[in-house]
C-alpha cells in the first residue's frame, strides 16, 4: 500500500457500505468531539422550537447554497397523468458546491469549526467513483487542508468522473485491495499523520453518522418551509435513496420532530436489504436525537424502505432505471446518475403508475446528486 496522487477508476459508483458493525467502529473515532459541541449549547431543548433553534445555532461549515431548488415537473407530471404541482424535484444535486450532492449537508456538521481545531488533514474512504469522497476532497480544498482518500481496487486510466475530480481537488489516494481494509487503513493514515506532528479527522463512509444526519434534519425543515405556501390536502410521498442511511435517517427524524403526519419517506435501496435500512436508520435516528437532547418515536407509517429496484446489483444499470433516466432528461432536462437517483426515480415512476401513490397525493423526487457518474 502507498499514498499516490491518483485514485482508482473501474467502478460505476461508490462501493456498497461495509458491514454496519464495521462502520460503527470508525464512527466512534469521528464522534469524539461531538459531545463537546453539544455542551457548548444551552440547556437541553424541551420543545420543537427549542430543538429547531438549537439546530440552527449548531456549529457547521457552510458548503450548501440554501435552500436548494424545489421544482415543479409539469411535463413529467403530464406523462403520469398527474397535476403539474403534484410532481416535485428537490435538487440537492444543485447545492452549489463541488458539483453538488447530498453529502455536502452532512459534511457541514462533520467538518464544523470546533471539530477542525488544529486539524491538518481530512481522511475518508469510498469506491473509485465515490461521490462522498469527491465532496470531502472539495471541502478539504476549500478549508485549506490536506485530504487522503482510502480507495479499494486497482488503478485504471485515464481517470474519469469522480476519480478524476478526487485528484483535481488535490486528494492523495491510499490504495487497498478490499472494502474491509478501508476503515483500518484510515486509522493507520491518521496515526501516521499524528506521528508526524499533524492532526487528522476521519470521516466515515458517506458521512453517515448521527452528527452528519443533522444536516438532513435541517433539510426536512427547509423543504417544509418551501412547500408551506403550496396548499395541498393529500399525503406527500418523498422518494430518496437509502444506502448508508444518513440522509434517510435525518429526514425521518426531521419530519418526526415536525409532526408531519402527512409525509411518507420511501427509501429506495441501491444495494442493501430492507432490514439493514431499518436497523441502520434506527441507530442513526437514536444518535442524532441524543445529540439534540431529545427522544423520539418515529410514526409507524413514516418510513417505507424498498429493495425492489436494486436490479442485478449495486452500480449495475437496470431497464427501469434507464427508462427513468431517459424520461427525466427528455421531459424536464434533469440528469440522473445510474447508481442512486436513477433507481430512486424508477421506484417513483412505478409507484405512481401502479397507483400505489394515489392520484391527488404529492410526490417529491429528492435528487441526491451523482452527476459525474452519469457521464462515464
Amino acid at each position: 500500500m502507498g499514498i499516490e496522487n491518483s485514485a482508482l477508476d473501474g467502478s460505476p459508483g461508490e462501493d456498497p457500505p461495509p458491514s454496519r458493525a464495521h462502520r460503527f467502529t470508525v464512527s466512534v473515532r469521528c464522534s469524539l468531539n461531538i459531545k463537546q459541541s453539544v455542551n457548548q449549547h444551552s440547556r437541553p431543548p424541551h420543545t420543537l422550537n427549542d430543538i429547531l433553534a438549537q439546530l440552527e445555532e449548531w456549529p457547521r461549515t457552510r458548503f450548501v447554497r440554501e435552500p436548494t431548488p424545489l421544482l415543479e415537473a409539469p411535463n413529467l407530471a403530464a406523462t403520469l397523468g398527474r397535476a403539474p404541482a403534484d410532481i416535485l424535484l428537490k435538487m440537492d444535486a444543485e447545492s452549489g458546491f463541488g458539483l453538488g450532492g447530498n453529502k455536502a449537508r452532512k459534511l457541514e456538521f462533520e467538518l464544523s469549526p470546533p471539530r477542525l481545531e488544529d486539524v491538518t488533514c481530512v481522511i475518508t474512504c469510498g469506491g473509485p467513483q465515490s461521490n462522498h469522497s469527491r465532496l470531502t476532497a472539495a471541502a478539504a480544498a476549500r478549508l485549506g487542508l490536506r485530504c487522503v482518500i482510502v480507495v479499494n481496487g486497482e488503478p485504471a486510466t485515464p481517470h474519469t468522473g469522480n476519480a478524476y475530480l478526487h485528484r483535481l481537488f488535490g486528494a492523495e489516494i491510499r490504495t487497498v485491495q478490499s472494502r474491509e481494509e478501508r476503515d483500518p487503513t484510515m486509522e493507520e493514515v491518521a496515526a501516521e499523520i499524528d506521528a508526524d506532528g499533524g492532526k487528522a479527522i476521519v470521516i466515515p463512509l458517506g458521512a453517515s453518522t448521527p452528527l452528519g444526519s443533522l444536516g438532513y434534519v435541517r433539510a426536512a425543515a427547509e423543504i417544509s418551509r418551501q412547500w408551506s405556501d403550496r396548499t395541498h390536502a393529500g399525503t406527500t410521498w418523498i422518494f430518496v435513496s437509502a444506502s448508508s442511511c444518513g440522509t434517510y435517517a435525518g429526514l425521518a427524524l426531521g419530519f418526526t420532530l415536525l409532526e408531519a403526519s402527512d409525509v411518507r419517506l420511501v427509501g429506495v435501496s441501491p444495494d442493501v436489504n430492507e432490514s439493514e435500512i431499518i436497523e441502520e436508520t434506527a441507530r442513526l435516528i437514536r444518535g442524532a436525537a441524543d445529540l439534540l437532547g431529545t427522544e423520539v418515536s418515529t410514526p409507524p407509517n413514516l418510513m417505507i424502505p424498498t429493495e425492489a429496484y436494486v436490479g442485478q446489483g449495486y452500480g449495475l444499470r437496470s431497464p427501469e432505471a434507464d427508462e427513468a433516466t431517459t424520461l427525466l432528461a427528455r421531459t424536464e432536462g434533469v440528469v440522473l446518475d445510474p447508481v442512486y437517483t436513477a433507481k430512486t426515480a424508477a421506484a417513483m415512476l412505478d409507484w405512481c403508475r401502479s397507483g400505489r401513490v394515489p392520484h391527488g397525493d404529492r410526490v417529491v423526487l429528492w435528487h441526491t446528486g451523482g452527476y459525474p457518474t452519469a457521464v462515464i
